[in-house]
């Protein structure tokens, strides 16, 4: 029927119907039509049937099964439908497929524009290509000029080796638009697949990068490649799964089960970004009272000043509806970064975590809340920091490995940092590491201390060692150190801490310091980019 309209039409337009010149037009019309579906059906189907039932058979969804369910239904606009690859060397002219490898575009995810590209397996392997590396960074730069954020959906074997090295000037123009919209539009990679050589670059610049559990994997070189070179046999989910990566590496900032699950649950993170640097973050209705007390904080610190707790209790308590998205909960536990909402606005929560290591700080939790810090200033998100921290952690490993200029890279941040700062001392606040935590001397604007923070230089055993080294009457002075340093009194009357308050009233406190400071402005001396330690 369509045909037969389209036939029609086109005679229509021509003139008289029995012209043997119309009816040749017409004719060559309906051709190209005809093409055109057949080249669009073809690049439905990717690589095949076959190679589609073998991804499904993997437990894996295709490139384009993907897009539909991360999108919004019948949201998205594909681009470059019909491009193909150029090489002609190794029968590569004979093996051609509508698209090439990956299919890019723009849709809606909670009714706010994003851009998509998914890698398709069902192609030469996802490898990439000239063609494949042109189609992600017209997406780039559409996404740059508009400011929304961009999704990469990686399932890749790497470099397209048929094409030597314009693969690889391929890959290089992607990592410059990475860099280029760092900072400015929110990026984001899902790794649901392989992903190797020259493909983990891209994302390890991206804000964050997500994985899928038993199925994917992130790796320089490959397990053939270090059989040969080191004769160590290995997995690839050993070398580089998602188990490695956000736990043991840090170059993942969270796993999830399976390709629904990590799309689904990549649509509630899109929830709490803003669409770029210059976009307000996200607001949701809240129907959680912003205005009133939280009774079930006065009990959660342990009456005992050793005892470890869960300072999870406290955020869950304290946020919207008990929502919070954890960003690499399985990595330098010790410190909890995430997203969460205070009366329907996004905020960055930063926490040390005292059933870990005391909540000291060591090298992977300095690099991990720096990076997470950064994040939430360049996009304009409001920072809650929650302290309980004895310290940097010692010992002979840190110090070796350059505890102090990975520390440094959370001091800078924060100290860089001119989004609204909140700061809430629970507990312990000793020495450089309170410093460090969003202190009322790196600009913070409001600090608050619970009345059992202990804000000092030291433990006052520690202290009482030093102070009182020889004397027989230790344990007395230490309780006078205890009187005199342990308690947030000193701190508040010098004016670093704003007020001693009620536990209870944490929660209706930040949210009224947000709305005061939503208009804040502060900016930093002009300068081309600062230098932060590495």
């Amino acid at each position: 029927m369509l045909l037969k309209n389209f036939y029609k039409l086109v005679l229509r337009s021509k003139g008289p119907i029995n012209s043997n010149r119309n009816v040749e037009t017409a004719a060559h019309s309906i051709k190209i039509f005809e093409k055109i579906k057949q080249k669009r059906q073809e690049a439905l189907r990717g690589g095949g049937l076959e190679r589609i039932e073998n991804q499904h058979k993997k437990g894996k969804l295709t490139a384009r099964e993907r897009i539909d369910l991360f999108c919004d239904d019948e949201s998205f606009v594909e681009y470059d439908m019909f491009m193909e690859h150029t090489c002609t060397d190794f029968g590569m002219d004979k093996r051609k497929f509508p698209g090439d490898s990956v299919v890019t575009g723009h849709g809606l995810v909670n009714g706010r524009p994003v851009f998509i590209f998914s890698q398709d397996a069902t192609v030469f392997g996802g490898s990439l290509s000239s063609v494949h590396a042109r189609k992600i960074c017209k997406i780039m730069d559409q996404a740059i000029s508009v400011g929304a954020p961009v999704v990469g959906l990686n399932d890749s074997g790497g470099a397209r080796i048929q094409e030597g090295v314009e693969s690889l000037a391929g890959y290089a123009d992607i990592f410059q638009k990475n860099v280029l919209a760092s900072g400015v539009i929110p990026q984001i990679s899902l790794i649901m697949g392989p992903c190797a050589g020259g493909a983990v670059y891209s994302p390890a610049i991206t804000d964050f990068t997500f994985m899928v559990e038993d199925t994917s994997c992130l790796f320089i070189t490959g397990p053939d490649v270090i059989k040969s070179v080191t004769n160590e046999d290995v997995t690839s989910q050993e070398l580089g799964g998602s188990k490695v990566h956000t736990e043991v590496s840090g170059v993942a900032h969270r796993s999830f089960e399976n390709d629904i699950d990590a799309l689904l649950q990549l649509r509630e993170f899109m929830g709490f970004l803003p669409q770029s640097n210059q976009s307000p973050v996200p607001i949701r209705a809240c129907d959680d009272a912003c205005d009133s007390d939280v009774p079930v904080l006065e009990t959660v610190i342990p009456p005992v000043t050793t005892a470890p707790y869960d300072m999870l209790d406290i955020i869950l308590a304290i946020v919207d509806e008990r929502d919070f998205f954890e960003i690499m909960p399985k990595y330098a536990r010790n410190i909890i970064v995430g997203f969460a909402r205070m009366n329907g606005r996004t905020v960055g929560i930063v926490a040390n975590q005292p059933k870990v290591a005391a909540g000291c700080l060591d090298i992977n939790a300095s690099v991990k809340a720096a990076r997470f810090v950064r994040f939430c200033d360049a996009f304009n998100i409001s920072l809650i920091t929650l302290v309980d921290v004895p310290g940097f952690l010692p010992g002979v490993h840190q110090e070796h490995n350059g505890c102090i200029r990975h520390g440094a890279k959370l001091l800078f941040a924060y100290a860089e940092a001119t989004v609204p700062k909140l700061t809430v001392i629970t507990r312990k606040a000793y020495g450089g590491a309170y410093i460090t935590s969003s202190s009322k001397h790196l600009r913070g604007d409001v600090n608050y201390a619970w009345p059992s923070a202990e804000v000092a230089v030291m433990g006052a055993k520690s202290a009482a060692s030093v102070l009182y080294k020889g004397k027989s009457n230790v344990d007395e002075l230490e309780k006078e150190y205890i009187d005199k340093f342990t308690s947030p009194f000193s701190a508040a009357q010098k004016g670093y801490v704003d007020d001693i308050i009620e536990p209870r009233t944490t929660r209706w406190r930040l949210c009224r310091d947000l709305d005061l400071l939503e208009t804040k402005k502060l900016t930093n001396p002009p300068k081309k980019h600062g230098n932060i330690p590495l």
